[in-house]
């Protein structure tokens, strides 16, 4: 009878702890197998500079708040461009930003902040565009 007791209680003690530490090894073999792999797999998205070089950024033209033909709201650092604060307006759509954002932003992505439009190598040269 004190053998069937011990068996009782025993025997369930000793699987539950047997399934813990199963657990607990799978759990550090995956974490180490997952680390592993990470230091020698290769970045999802490769690095491209998909921005304007800094001599492309100079051709944009540059204005006063006062000038900005469609608002003054900088939509990159949500602040408002002073009238007397130098601005960089996006040919093609005339979006304006402050001067520091804009060269930021775009030195990073070729693209208005606002509307999304490619800012391309034909709009650097104004002369190319043709009037709409």
């Amino acid at each position: 009878m004190l053998v069937s007791i011990f068996l009782a209680l025993f025997l369930p003690c000793a699987g539950m702890s047997v399934i813990f530490l199963v657990y607990i090894c799978l759990l550090c073999y995956s974490a180490r197998t997952s680390n592993d792999e990470q230091q020698f797999r290769a970045p999802v998205k490769p690095f491209q500079n998909r921005g304007l070089s800094a001599s492309d950024l100079q051709k944009l033209p540059k204005v006063t708040g006062k000038d900005l033909v469609l608002g003054t709201d900088c939509a990159i650092c949500l602040d408002e461009i002073e009238s007397e604060q130098p601005a960089r307006m996006v040919p093609g759509c005339n979006h304006g930003f402050h001067l520091e954002c804009a060269d930021a932003w775009l030195s990073k992505n070729s693209i208005c902040p606002v509307c999304r439009a490619k800012i391309g190598p034909e709009l650097f040269n104004p002369s190319q565009i043709s009037p709409c």
